[in-house]
């Protein structure tokens, strides 16, 4: 169960608040993207706090110039207060999540090495100043010196998600996140096929009284991870606990339906559970800033330009409170 303050905002609510008002402030997004609107992407990263660790010449002498020229272009796309924007972060504080190899987009190369374009958080000993840094991931035997999770995490990634960081893209996360709609209730434990045991240690999907999960998109999202990974249908788990996973099939008629779940029938042994494929956070919860409009903690004017061209008239009546003015009262975290 979420935890709730004494004001009935839910903390991670409230903590996603303090992030949209302080983590990417206005002057950070303005100086990021002039200097993109240049072509200026280096400059770009810098005004936004992301360290640069990658060099396009030796990409270009190891895997190519097709390589190069792709990795070139995602890197004029990336937009890096956005990526900030949409970073994962931790309660209560809202930092960033420490730690962190997460993947933007991935490359094949001439000699069959893995090519990932990565953004990396540091250390919690070492991330008073919160910068991120971008890089370039080539396979098991790369690691990142003094980097605790060097290798692209599963759960946190973004290569299916370009619209969180790629400003060209940008536009799609109204469809993307179901900010026209209305979430569907959570498969529930009656919903689950006839004589279907539970597995162990797995529960089922969090009770629709916790609307942080986007439930009503995992179809869809499951269908493009699937796919991602060559497989047109087929088991995939979302992490819903420290210590649980929900396994779901992913089925439809024929590809011209739309593609449906149902709960996994049988169990499965863990190391099986563990190997496959894990429904991304971006796509198993409701986007922060959607979350913040509908309840009205934050007012479309104070989020980033790109995010609110694209949600455009996703805020409805507010529910949770009122958006923070500028003279309120305010903790502000000491440095």
């Amino acid at each position: 169960m979420a935890h709730h303050h004494a004001n009935g905002i839910p903390a991670r609510l409230s903590m996603w608040q303090r992030v949209r008002e302080y983590a990417v402030p206005p002057s950070m997004i303005e100086t990021a993207t002039a200097r993109r609107a240049t072509g200026d992407w280096a400059g770009a990263c810098a005004a936004a706090r992301v360290a640069v660790d990658l060099d396009l010449r030796a990409v270009r002498h190891r895997h190519g110039t097709d390589v190069a020229g792709r990795l070139r272009a995602d890197l004029r796309r990336l937009a890096p207060d956005l990526l900030r924007w949409h970073m994962p972060r931790i309660v209560p504080d809202g930092r960033l999540r420490p730690g962190l190899t997460l993947t933007l987009a991935h490359y094949g190369s001439t000699g069959g090495t893995p090519l990932h374009l990565v953004v990396r958080t540091p250390p919690a000993w070492a991330d008073a100043g919160q910068w991120m840094s971008l890089a370039l991931w080539e396979g098991a035997g790369d690691t990142a010196a003094h980097h605790p999770h060097p290798h692209p995490h599963r759960r946190f990634r973004l290569d299916l998600h370009r619209h969180l960081w790629d400003a060209s893209r940008s536009a799609e996360l109204a469809q993307r996140c179901g900010a026209g709609g209305t979430p569907d209730p959570a498969p529930s434990a009656s919903s689950r096929a006839a004589g279907s045991p539970a597995v162990p240690h797995l529960q089922q999907v969090p009770a629709p009284v916790d609307p942080s999960w986007a439930v009503s998109n995992w179809a869809t999202e499951a269908e493009l991870l699937l796919r991602s990974e060559g497989r047109p249908r087929g088991a995939f788990a979302v992490r819903v606990g420290t210590r649980s996973r929900a396994v779901f099939e992913l089925v439809a008629p024929d590809d011209s339906h739309a593609p449906t779940l149902r709960p996994l029938a049988g169990t499965l042994p863990q190391r099986d559970v563990a190997a496959l494929p894990v429904l991304p956070e971006a796509a198993a919860r409701v986007l922060p800033d959607l979350e913040l409009l509908r309840a009205g903690l934050v007012a479309a004017g104070r989020l980033h330009p790109l995010v609110a061209a694209a949600l455009g008239g996703a805020a409805t009546a507010p529910t949770a409170g009122r958006a923070r003015e500028p003279a309120d009262p305010h903790r502000v975290e000491c440095r």
